[in-house]
């Protein structure tokens, strides 16, 4: 099993292969793939050394997975190179999300569509992977109509640079990169990505929109605020949902609890319940504060929490390479 990854260097990439290393992934050979200016440089992987190369010379090699985490136009560009080539790409990019022709995949929601002829496969966006690994059982369970998420995202989401900022800010650092438009420690950012012609911004219009398209049920209404705060460790949620059919919260909680993917922390005499810094390097989804909505029928709160660079993007990307091997779709 030959694996490619494409943005070996970048802040994914790091741990994608991180993530190969500890879910032990059954790979015989691996390829690494920077920008030019990285090429022949060394990673260490599982104790040896391995040289980055050029996007051409992967192609040549006819990887069986590529795992992209380069940006939009690299994936534009490169992708179909490879999958022209015979290679399955699962991409992390926004590049092939909304394609109609591509899937759109979270493991455990809807990895039963791939098939062999999938040769491009999107990974979500890393706020909407953790909203729907708890979505979709309660969906299923009581028939979600409408949802209400504002979220509280980590610098790690915008990348090194962002993180450089927030960490040169707390020294007092003035004259130092800027990630963003304003200071981000001591702050929060009610903006992620541009804003659309509608007045959201990018990524609260791809919340709505890959909800619908990963649950394959349009008829969720979904209405999203996104917010970047100066933490690490991982994306938290407080999304409301409303149900056509009533529920008991016990049952409901037991049912999350049940879920694969989901830790249940929601033990409010003890004050317990997830946050970031010990979301940062697990692959669960955490789920706490689980309480009915006294102000709507059928509705009920959670709070959702995820490492966003793991389970919001690496490890999303490695279970979906795990699935296609064990289902011999590559």
């Amino acid at each position: 099993m030959k694996i490619a990854v494409v943005g070996a260097t970048g802040l994914v990439g790091t741990v994608m292969l991180k993530v190969l290393e500890e879910r032990n992934f059954p790979l015989t050979e691996l390829i690494l793939v920077a920008s030019e200016k990285s090429v022949g440089k060394e990673i260490t992987f599982k104790g040896k050394k391995h040289a980055i190369v050029s996007m051409d010379t992967a192609i040549s090699m006819r990887p069986d997975i590529a795992l992209f985490s380069a940006g939009g136009s690299t994936s534009l560009a490169h992708a179909p190179r490879f999958a022209e080539a015979g290679t399955t790409v699962i991409d992390n990019s926004s590049a092939w999300r909304m394609d109609p022709s591509k899937k759109l995949v979270v493991p455990e929601v809807n990895a039963h569509e791939l098939s062999l002829d999938d040769k491009i496969i999107a990974n979500p966006n890393c706020s909407t992977i953790q909203m729907v690994v708890a979505l979709k059982p309660l969906h299923d369970k009581y028939k979600i109509k409408r949802v209400v998420v504002s979220t509280y995202q980590s610098v790690t989401g915008t990348g090194v640079k962002a993180v450089e900022q927030m960490m040169n800010e707390r020294k007092g650092i003035t004259d130092g990169p800027m990630a963003y438009a304003y200071p981000i420690d001591l702050n929060v950012i009610p903006q992620i990505d541009v804003f659309e012609e509608n007045g959201y911004t990018k990524e609260e219009m791809k919340m709505i929109n890959e909800t619908r398209k990963i649950m394959s049920d349009d008829s969720i209404r979904l209405t999203a605020t996104t917010v970047r705060i100066p933490v690490m460790g991982g994306h938290s949620e407080s999304v409301n949902i409303e149900f056509e059919n009533d529920f008991d919260v016990i049952e409901l909680r037991e049912l999350l609890a049940n879920t694969p993917g989901i830790v249940v922390v929601d033990d409010i005499a003890n004050l317990k319940y997830p946050m970031p810094k010990d979301a940062h390097e697990k692959d669960e989804v955490f789920v706490g504060r689980i309480r009915r909505d006294e102000s709507m029928p059928n509705s009920v709160n959670l709070w959702i929490v995820a490492d966003n660079l793991r389970k919001g993007a690496a490890t999303n990307a490695v279970q979906i390479a795990e699935y296609l091997v064990s289902k011999e779709l590559v």
